[in-house]
C-alpha cells in the first residue's frame, strides 16, 4: 500500500513543500530513502526504526521504500524523521487518517522523543499558503509557530503521543496562538546614549543615522568611544513592524537561532570579528545560509576595526549596501537572501591610531598610513553615507558629573517620530526608510526647497561628488527634516548633510 503524508523545507527564506511517499512490498527487509537525500537525510533510516519500535508500534519487516517529491529539489537535515514514520505507519495500516489536510515537522529521537528542528516559522507559513489546516511540529518550537493565525498547529512531544492523536485515543488541543502587540515591554539595554561623555556632535551624527537607516563610519584614535557610541545603537533603534519582525524571524528560523523565543521584536545587531570569513559575513556555503549581513536584516551589522577586515570579504558588501539583497549562486541551486541593514563601522585613522590626533604622537610612516587607509576601497567608502570623526575626550569632560546627557529613551522617541513620517511618505511602495529611496524616488518625494537645491549644486562641483554621493546627501537631509517635523528640505538641513560626508574620497 502506497501512502503519502505531507512535509516541507526550506530554500533560501521560503518554505517549500515536499510530499514523503512510502511503498511497502514483501520481499528482503530494507528501507531505502530516494528523492536526492542528503546525509543527515539518508540516516534518519536509523532514528526512524528505533523510534517507532520505542514507541510501540511495529517496524514492516519487507521492502520499504520512502520518496521525497519532489525528486529534483534537494532535501537536508533531519526534520524528515516525523513525516517519514507516520508515512510508514500509515501505509503499513496502523495509523488511519486523513493525510491530505495535515502536515508534518520534526527529528524523531531514538526513543521517539521530538527536537527541535530549524526553519519551522517558513514551513508552517507555506502549508498556511497551501491552505493545510493542521500541522504537527515538536514541543521545542511551539515559540516561533504561535504567531501564525488561522491553522490549528499541534506542538507534539514525542512519536506516541501522535500515534495516540491520530488513532483518536486521544485529542490533543491545537496552539493558541499570539497577538503580535502583546507583552510588548521596554527592553533593557546595557549601553545607553547618556553615558557617552561629551561627543554631542557623534551622537547627533548617529541619531540621524539612526532615523533614516543610513550607513555610518566613526573613525577616530584608540579610546575615543568610537564602540561604546556603536553599541549604544540598540537603545535607540525603532521596534520591528509586523512584517519586518516576520521576515527577520524566518531568517533566525532557518539559522536555527531563535533559541525557543518567539517572533522577534526588536531590531537584530550583530557585530562579527575582523577574522569572519567571506561566507561567514556574506552566507553560503554548499548547501547556502543566511551570513552576518542577512542576519542583521532589518537591524545593525557592525564592523569594529574595520580596516582589519579582509579586503575580499569587505568588497563583497557593496552589493548587498547597494541592492538590500545577497545572491548566492550554486551548482543545483540559487538562493536570495534579503541583506537591507544599517551598516555601522569603526577604524582608527592608522596602525597605531593616532594619526592627526592632537594630543599624541603618530608613530606611523607616511607609508604605513597611506598603506592602511587604502584598505578601504573608494567605492566602498562611497556607500557609507556618513563620515564622522570621533575625536579623544578631553579630561574635562571625563570628570564632569554634572553635564546631563540625553537618556536614550529620549533620542528614540524622535526616531520612532521620523520613521513614522517616512512610512506615511512611502505608503504603497517596498520601501519603509530614507537610505531605500532610488532616484526615481528622490524626484518625487524629496521636497526640497529652491536655496537648499543651489546649494546642492554648489556642493556637487565644489566636493566633487559623485552622482551616489549627491543622492546620499539628499536623503540624509531628508532625515534631518523629517526628525524636525519640517514636510520640505530646507537650507540648514542640506548644510548639515553635506558635513556627514568625507571631503575627499580615501
Amino acid at each position: 500500500m502506497v501512502s503519502k503524508v505531507l512535509s516541507a523545507t526550506v530554500v533560501g527564506l521560503d518554505g517549500v513543500l515536499i510530499e514523503v511517499e512510502t511503498d511497502i512490498l514483501n520481499g528482503l527487509p530494507s528501507f531505502t530513502i530516494v528523492g536526492l537525500p542528503d546525509k543527515a537525510v539518508e540516516e534518519s533510516k536509523e532514528r526512524v526504526r528505533s523510534a517507532v519500535k520505542n514507541s510501540g508500534a511495529e517496524f514492516p519487516t519487507k521492502k520499504v521504500t520512502v520518496n521525497l517529491a519532489p525528486g529534483d529539489l534537494p532535501k537536508e537535515g533531519p526534520s524528515f524523521d516525523l513525516p517519514i514514520a507516520v508515512s510508514i505507519l500509515l501505509s503499513s495500516g496502523q495509523l488511519v487518517f486523513d493525510s491530505d489536510s495535515a502536515l508534518f515537522i520534526g527529528e524523531l529521537s531514538l526513543n521517539g522523543r521530538l527536537r527541535v528542528s530549524k526553519g519551522v516559522l517558513p514551513m508552517v507559513l507555506a502549508a498556511k499558503e497551501r491552505g493545510i489546516k493542521n500541522i504537527y511540529i515538536p514541543l521545542p518550537n511551539l515559540k516561533e509557530a504561535e504567531i501564525v493565525h488561522g491553522v490549528n498547529i499541534y506542538p507534539i512531544e514525542n512519536l506516541k503521543q501522535l500515534f495516540n492523536h491520530l488513532s483518536g485515543n486521544i485529542t490533543l488541543s491545537p496552539l493558541v496562538p499570539i497577538d503580535f502587540e502583546v507583552n510588548l515591554e521596554e527592553d533593557e539595554y546595557d549601553f545607553d546614549m547618556k553615558d557617552v561623555k561629551g561627543q554631542a556632535y557623534v551622537k547627533r551624527a548617529v541619531e540621524v543615522a539612526v532615523a533614516g537607516g543610513h550607513n555610518i563610519l566613526l573613525k577616530g584614535p584608540p579610546g575615543a568611544g568610537k564602540t561604546l557610541i556603536a553599541k549604544t545603537i540598540p537603545s535607540i533603534l525603532p521596534p520591528l513592524s509586523f512584517d519586518e519582525a516576520l521576515e527577520v524571524t524566518k531568517i533566525y528560523s532557518i539559522s536555527g537561532l531563535l533559541q525557543g523565543k518567539s517572533i522577534l521584536r526588536t531590531r537584530p545587531f550583530r557585530s562579527p570579528h575582523h577574522t569572519t570569513s567571506h561566507v561567514g559575513l556574506v552566507g553560503g556555503s554548499a548547501n547556502p545560509r543566511p551570513g552576518e549581513i542577512s542576519l542583521a536584516h532589518r537591524g545593525v551589522l557592525f564592523l569594529d576595526e574595520l580596516p582589519e577586515f579582509s579586503r575580499y570579504v569587505l568588497e563583497a558588501l557593496r552589493q548587498p549596501l547597494e541592492d538590500g539583497i545577497v545572491s548566492i549562486s550554486r551548482a543545483r541551486e540559487r538562493v536570495v537572501f534579503p541583506s537591507r541593514f544599517m551598516l555601522v563601522a569603526a577604524a582608527n585613522p592608522c596602525p597605531c591610531g593616532y594619526f592627526g590626533d592632537e594630543t599624541k604622537v603618530c608613530t606611523c610612516s607616511a607609508g604605513q598610513v597611506l598603506k592602511y587607509q587604502k584598505k578601504l576601497s573608494g567605492p566602498l567608502l562611497d556607500r557609507i553615507d556618513i563620515h564622522i570623526d570621533v575625536p579623544a575626550v578631553k579630561v574635562e569632560k571625563l570628570v564632569d558629573d554634572s553635564e546631563d546627557n540625553e537618556p536614550s529613551h529620549d533620542i528614540r522617541k524622535r526616531v520612532e517620530k521620523a520613521l513614522l513620517r517616512q512610512r506615511k511618505r512611502f505608503s504603497g511602495k517596498k520601501i519603509i526608510m530614507n537610505s531605500e529611496m532610488s532616484t526615481r524616488d528622490l524626484k518625487e518625494l524629496l521636497n526640497i526647497e529652491e536655496d537648499a537645491k543651489n546649494i546642492m549644486k554648489e556642493a556637487m562641483r565644489s566636493l566633487s561628488l559623485s552622482a551616489r554621493s549627491f543622492n546620499k546627501v539628499l536623503k540624509i537631509a531628508r532625515t534631518i527634516a523629517d526628525l524636525e517635523s519640517s514636510k520640505m528640505v530646507l537650507p540648514a538641513h542640506v548644510l548639515e548633510a553635506i558635513q556627514y560626508r568625507p571631503r575627499t574620497i580615501e
